[in-house]
């Protein structure tokens, strides 16, 4: 019998929605059920083919207990490898290599020093920093946002230098990053799952929570041809197999927004039912997949293709 599991927090139609659609499929020699940890035990197998992972992104003994499963064989959703070394910025940068419109972004030191460190720490970092040529780069308004954060903590809208020196002294040891706003004409939020589904979602962040998933923005088939062909690359180049990517659409072009998502809403109450239900299906018949293609005892996550090598301009071209 393979098992599939699912870790989850808070969250609660997801979770069981896609154990029962599992369930509800009759494959032989395969169940789904909730993930039950009453020991981890080093280079011990986890008793699970597939995890679903929702929640170690908040939870470090989660991380940890999936990396020795994984070592040991389970196909964990998404690699807890690459989503411990993931963050925005290196997203950012990525994009940049492989062709996807991004807005004009910066890495900022954090305000204070962190803990157990002092000046001579930073003997490489220039004081002051060349602030004139990064505001140029960027324009204002912009945004301030942690490279590394999520859940729109901790975000700043900026319009000019001095109130960007006096939010930046609010943020702590935050590592920031400073980002060109993207007035927009319509934007998406996009799921994929298996690095080759994909759910467009018209999206108005500006919108309530409960709302931002009633938008009716204009687009034709050519965009929503050109978003699906920009979403695959950027989560085959990462190796997510379950993640979202968004996108503003200013003058007729996408520009990538967001797009380190690895534990995304998937909340019947926000999503909408269509999208719940298309993510709940979609998802169940991957992990499927997954399972049947498990082997014990090797590596079954997903790798990237940044991970496979250097990004090749003979790559970046094929998908234009």
């Amino acid at each position: 019998m393979k098992k599939i599991g699912i870790l989850s927090g808070m969250e609660n139609s997801f979770p069981q929605a896609f154990i029962d659609k599992v369930n509800s499929k009759n494959e032989e020699g395969i169940v789904a059920e909730p993930v039950k940890i009453d020991k981890v035990m080093q280079g011990e197998m986890s008793g699970y083919a597939v995890i679903i992972d929702r929640i170690s992104q908040d939870v470090p003994f989660y991380r940890a207990y999936l990396k020795n499963a994984a070592l040991c064989g389970t196909a964990v959703i998404n690699n807890p490898f690459w989503w411990s070394a993931d963050e925005k910025f290196f997203n950012n940068c990525l994009a940049t290599k492989i062709g996807i419109p991004v807005p004009k972004t910066v890495l900022l030191p954090s305000r204070e020093l962190p803990t157990d460190t002092s000046n001579e720490s930073f003997r490489n970092l220039a004081y002051p920093m060349d602030w004139d040529t990064i505001f140029e780069y960027v324009g204002f308004p912009a945004y301030m946002k942690p490279f590394a954060g999520g859940g729109w903590k901790s975000v700043y809208k900026l319009h000019d230098k001095e109130e960007f020196f006096e939010k930046h002294g609010e943020t702590g040891q935050l590592v920031m990053m400073l980002q060109e706003e993207i007035t927009f004409q319509s934007y998406f939020r996009c799921y994929c799952i298996g690095g080759k589904h994909v759910r467009m979602m018209p999206y108005e962040p500006r919108n309530p929570h409960h709302l931002r998933y009633r938008a009716d923005h204009q687009f034709d088939e050519n965009l929503l041809q050109l978003l699906e062909n920009y979403v695959i690359r950027l989560n085959q180049f990462l190796g997510y197999d379950f993640n979202t990517v968004e996108f503003a659409v200013r003058d007729g072009v996408p520009y990538a927004i967001d797009f380190c998502n690895p534990a995304p809403d998937a909340d019947r109450h926000s999503v909408g039912d269509e999208n719940f239900e298309w993510v709940v299906e979609t998802a169940a018949n991957y992990a499927i997949e997954r399972a049947k293609a498990q082997k014990d005892g090797v590596d079954n996550l997903t790798w990237g293709k940044y991970m496979h090598g250097s990004v090749e301009k003979k790559e970046v071209e094929r998908w234009h």
